[in-house]
């Protein structure tokens, strides 16, 4: 075997490369904005700071060190200096797509943090590869504002892998609802009518609350938020906010809520409160043609007959009275099976017996207690017998002009 010349040997040891290929090297020198690589060649390698991350303004004295051993690809063998330019990004992006494939292909949930909020969607990186998740695939629920979630950590699956168009997108929202499917299922498991469970104030509406019950929301409707009236659930409630409710009721996937809770229901004492002949305080909460119904407490409802607001005639009792003023009754009568209580003004105006030579009754003719469907069936029936009558004078009235004429005849 003959002897190599020393410049022979020097060639050998020298390394041929191409645009493309993948080398590696050991750091000599590290600036800030540049790392230089030994990459043996006879021209040292060159990363900037653009071509090792996609961070802007990163100091690379603070990744990597001198002595430090790492791979790049090559993307010009000459830069025009005599240098090698070399990518680190590009290559770590590659073998990120190659980990995001593996991913699509097993359907397997990745994490990874966002970095930025597009026009549209998050962006996240995984190994230097940035995956794209549209904002209506970021939450199983409309998201009005997705900056919150910047700098956050989410997982998520790849729903779509193209890298040659760069289309690589992630899906968050097929993972909440099969997690919400799951919760929803152990739920409707585990819970019952008549059951107390905690809940947390999703959503507000004029017509009620719906409250997250863990697995599935729960509709509080405005009528179950109180015994007594409430004009608008945002006063009251605010999403976040913590609740007890009752299962009033579950149809299939629906559930029904209800903070009216036997215990505090303001009739369990009320006959002991509103006993007949007992003097009352109460507002008037709203008005028909026939009466006003007089709040006595929250959940507790009196009527007052147009009849027994005053001993004039009235015709109707927004003549006399407004919504919000306090008026001051005697109860005349309560059943406590229908949970009505009539109320009358009229008997507290009135003297209590009535003079001799009038029509004895057997009860205070004041303390009535006044049924408004048999008034109704009442005023019908004596409409009914003025027509009947009508239709006799009419009839009689025809007879006789029957009569002068035959006489005439």
């Amino acid at each position: 075997m003959s002897e190599q010349t020393f410049e022979q040997m020097l060639e050998e040891s020298l390394k041929t490369i191409h645009n493309g290929e993948v080398v590696e090297g050991t750091v000599i020198d590290v600036k800030p904005d540049e790392i230089i690589l030994n990459i043996g060649y006879k021209s040292d390698g060159i990363i900037t700071r653009n071509e090792y991350s996609n961070t802007p303004n990163l100091d690379l004295t603070t990744c990597v060190n001198v002595g430090d051993t790492m791979e790049a690809k090559v993307l010009k063998v000459n830069d025009g200096d005599g240098q090698v330019q070399l990518t680190y990004k590009r290559l770590a992006a590659d073998k990120g797509n190659k980990r995001l494939e593996e991913a699509f292909n097993n359907k397997e949930v990745l994490k990874a943090t966002v970095e930025k909020i597009l026009d549209g969607g998050l962006s996240v990186v995984v190994e230097e590869s940035r995956v794209f998740i549209p904002a209506s695939l970021v939450s199983d629920s409309y998201e009005r504002d997705l900056n919150k979630y910047l700098g956050q950590e989410i997982e998520f699956v790849i729903t779509e892998f193209n890298p040659r168009r760069r289309r690589i997108i992630g899906d968050r929202k097929q993972l909440l609802m099969a997690e919400r499917e799951k919760l929803q299922k152990e739920l409707f498991e585990k819970i019952h009518v008549g059951d107390v469970v905690d809940g947390i104030v999703k959503n507000v509406t004029d017509f009620g609350v719906f409250v997250d019950l863990g697995g599935a929301d729960g509709l509080l409707h405005i009528s179950e938020i109180s015994w007594g009236r409430v004009e608008n659930p945002k006063k009251v409630f605010k999403p976040g906010q913590e609740l007890k409710v009752l299962i009033k009721d579950i149809q299939e996937n629906k559930i029904a809520l209800s903070l009216k809770f036997a215990e505090s229901n303001p009739w369990n004492d009320a006959e002991n409160k509103y006993s007949i002949g007992t003097v009352v305080t109460g507002k008037i909460a709203r008005m028909t043609d026939f009466g006003a119904f007089v709040e006595l407490e929250p959940g507790i409802d009196a009527l007052l007959h147009v009849s027994q607001i005053s001993r004039d005639h009235i015709d109707k009792p927004a003549d006399a009275l407004k919504v919000g003023e306090e008026v001051t009754a005697k109860i005349v009568d309560f059943k406590p099976a229908d949970k009505k209580i009539s109320l009358s003004i009229k008997a507290m105006l009135e003297p209590e017996k009535e003079e001799k030579d009038e029509v004895p009754v057997e009860d205070d003719a004041d303390v009535v207690s006044v049924d408004v469907e048999a008034e109704i069936e009442k005023a019908k029936e004596e409409a009914e017998k003025e027509e009947d009558l009508k239709e006799e004078t009419k009839a009689e009235e025809a007879a006789e002009e029957e009569t002068v004429e035959a006489d005439g005849e």
